[in-house]
């Protein structure tokens, strides 16, 4: 099949998220006059973003160019490749494209942000062939942590540009998280002009262990435990959840879930069709206390699927649902990210404390969710890319990729380490990165979208840090007097009852200025606030070298 419409002129490559971190994907492919994007991804904050819920890439330029956007390509149905599709979506018109299961996710995301818009959805699978203007759209099957994972590929006059989504080969999966090596290798034979590939396991040497070692393991440990199991794993990871369920059939135990997230998730894959469950195993959370210790496992994630956090109430008994008894059984299905390690050990703490028995992993036989480093050389070799953009991962894994793809043989010239907003342009004859776009992010606290900055920001720092500092004064601007105040108010600064004399001495320091401004011809509002701020400041900074967010308020009778 012929899948080249027509002689191409210029092609551009634009990551807006997904480069310099491991999530938040989101990359933009113009082929002459069409946009096509590829994934719209959210993360969850770090830590400096305080009383932020999510953070998902700055479409301006998307929205500056929406007349040529032709669609959003979904790779799978994880948060990072599709949590951003409703907030886009509110800004742009375009249709989806995606999986049976990961379509059927984001319209559930939609129906929970009660995002009212008409949009149309497209099906697609391993055989699709999507017809536009300038190009040909297909896809073929890969293998990830969650089923109907896809790589996109947008066939030009130039050879393919190949998006692979994040991806793993492991030979002992198959069905749903089966990858189609035959159509990869047909697509390299083919002609591959540029691929962006996964970067998240490019440090890491060797293959993955095959996820039917993991399970062996899973039993092995499940067998000896005497009491309830709760298993603490990622709401996104199906491939996890169905070795639980098939442990849990084998052992004859009862399986309930807690969080809400993964019961949204998992009630939508399993009316499709994408979990394998034996009848009568699984059972409410309210009815465990119903049945035996050893004859119940738990499968628990927190908000937003977070693991640790639902397991850190539990050992804390500050769970609204269910606590850690003596005697439980705690596994963690989870990978340990760099910011999570202090978490999870004090987690670790806490459930021994409430007197758990945490089931160690086994080091040796981890299954990460992405390829290490034979299997993104596999990619490498059967796509045999002339250009390289390796994405999906921080830069160091960038760069670790970039040297994979150098020893499988593509020109160290044509490999292209990126940051969010790069252009990088083909006008027929070479490749350039010379050319930036408005690139960023947007953080979403509550449901306000874009409105916490960072001024914002620092001063959510400022009052975690150092507190806050009230001045109140009632003035008579006619007569030119105070009549109530100075008063002095202090949260989170000094301890008042310690230190009233520090206190007494800014509230003589506000009556001196207030006075000094009611002496002027013109009484200036402002600037009396700003004095009061600035000489407060530098008052209590030599007093405690902290300093606090200082608040003058005046008001007048």
């Amino acid at each position: 099949m012929n899948l080249v419409k027509k002689k191409n002129k210029n092609i551009r490559i634009i990551p807006l998220g997904g480069v310099g971190e491991i999530a938040k994907n989101m990359y933009i492919v113009e082929v002459d006059d069409e946009m096509f994007m590829l994934d719209a991804g959210l993360k969850f904050p770090e830590d400096e973003m305080l009383g932020i819920d999510i953070v998902i890439p700055d479409i301006q330029y998307v929205i500056e160019n929406k007349h040529k956007l032709k669609g959003i390509f979904l790779t799978h149905g994880h948060e990072h490749a599709i949590g951003a599709v409703s907030y886009v979506l509110e800004q742009v018109d375009a249709p989806v494209y995606g999986s049976k299961l990961t379509i059927g996710l984001i319209k559930e995301n939609m129906r929970a942000r009660q995002v009212d818009k008409k949009v149309r959805y497209y099906v697609v699978n391993n055989e699709s062939v999507m017809r536009f203007k300038s190009v040909n759209i297909t896809f073929f099957n890969t293998t990830h942590s969650i089923p109907d994972s896809l790589g996109v590929c947008i066939h030009t006059s130039y050879g393919a540009i190949v998006y692979t989504g994040e991806f793993k080969f492991d030979q002992s999966l198959h069905g749903h998280y089966a990858p189609d090596l035959k159509k990869m290798a047909e697509i390299g034979d083919e002609g591959v002009f540029a691929l962006l590939s996964d970067s998240t396991e490019a440090e890491k040497p060797g293959y993955n262990t095959p996820e039917n070692v993991i399970e062996s393991h899973m039993f092995d440990a499940f067998t000896k435990a005497q009491g309830r199991i709760i298993v603490s794993c990622y709401a996104s990871n199906f491939i996890r959840i169905q070795q639980v369920l098939n442990i849990a059939s084998r052992l004859n135990r009862k399986v309930s879930f807690l969080g809400r997230s993964l019961e949204s998730s998992f009630s939508i894959a399993r009316k499709m069709g994408y979990f394998d469950i034996p009848k009568d195993l699984l059972i409410p959370i309210n009815e465990v206390e119903n049945y035996p210790k050893n004859e119940v496992i738990i499968i628990a994630t927190g908000m937003q699927g977070e693991p640790v956090e639902a397991l850190s109430q539990m050992a804390q008994n500050k769970h609204k649902i269910m606590n850690i008894q003596r005697g439980d059984s705690v596994f963690l299905a989870i990978t340990a990210s760099a910011n999570m390690e202090v978490i999870i050990g004090d987690t670790l703490n806490e459930l021994a404390r409430a007197g758990a028995i945490v089931i160690p992993n086994n080091k040796k036989i981890h299954a990460s969710s992405h390829g290490c480093m034979e299997e993104l050389k596999l990619m490498l070799n059967m796509m045999k890319p002339e250009y390289f953009i390796p994405v999906q991962g921080e830069f160091k894994m960038q760069i670790a990729h970039a040297k994979l793809a150098s020893e499988a043989g593509v020109d160290a010239e044509k490999i292209f380490l990126v940051e969010s907003g790069d252009v990088i342009n083909f006008d027929g004859n070479d490749m350039t990165l010379n050319e930036k776009v408005n690139a960023g992010n947007v953080l979403i606290d509550g449901i306000g979208v874009g409105d916490v900055g960072n001024i914002v920001l620092r001063d959510r720092h400022l009052l975690a840090e150092d507190g806050i500092f009230i001045a109140v004064v009632t003035l008579d601007p006619k007569n030119r007097r105070i009549v109530a105040g100075p008063e002095i108010q202090s949260r989170g600064f000094v301890y008042v009852r310690e230190s009233e004399a520090l206190l007494k001495e800014a509230e003589e320091k506000v009556r001196e200025i207030v006075e000094a401004g009611l002496q002027e011809k013109r009484i200036e509002w402002s600037e009396m606030k700003q004095n009061m701020r600035d000489q407060i400041s530098k008052l209590l900074f030599e007093s405690t070298r902290r300093r606090p967010m200082i608040i003058p308020v005046i008001s007048e009778i």
